[in-house]
């Protein structure tokens, strides 16, 4: 698969994670909905990228299954007096995400993770947000990867 390829599965994945978070959707559906109606497709006069969809899966799946442990290090990260729940539900999404990858894709180099969500978070945030998500994922891409 090609980096563009997954680069539309990382921003389809935060977009199902933040679905999720909003709607309380199961990953079941999430999957079948992305798979037959977001990801390489036309929406709104826009075409998506065609994604990878197994890396989208993988995602999805990776952050549903282990979000608590996902939110403790990102928490961990988090400048003092912040929490978890006073970032916007995009961010956490994104953050969740990446996390995941640092923590359970050892395939991908931690550099590597962490260029794509500062672009995934463009599609968000303004360019201070993706600052934030810079700093942060290097702190846990150092406790994690070491």
């Amino acid at each position: 698969m090609t980096n563009t390829a997954r680069s539309a599965a990382r921003l389809g994945a935060v977009q199902a994670l933040y679905q999720r978070e909003m709607n309380g959707d199961a990953v079941p559906r999430l999957l079948h909905e992305f798979h037959s109606h977001r990801l390489g497709q036309e929406i709104e006069g826009a075409d998506y990228a065609e994604a990878d969809t197994a890396f989208f899966d993988d995602l999805v799946t990776g952050v549903a299954a282990r979000q608590d442990e996902l939110d403790a290090l990102v928490s961990a990260a988090l400048a003092t007096g912040w929490t978890l729940d006073r970032l916007d539900k995009p961010m956490r999404a994104l953050l969740r995400a990446a996390t995941y990858e640092l923590v359970a894709r050892a395939d991908i180099a931690a550099a590597t993770v962490i260029n794509e969500y500062v672009d995934v978070s463009h599609a968000f945030h303004a360019e201070k947000e993706a600052k934030f998500v810079n700093g942060l994922l290097d702190t846990v891409a150092r406790r994690v990867r070491g």
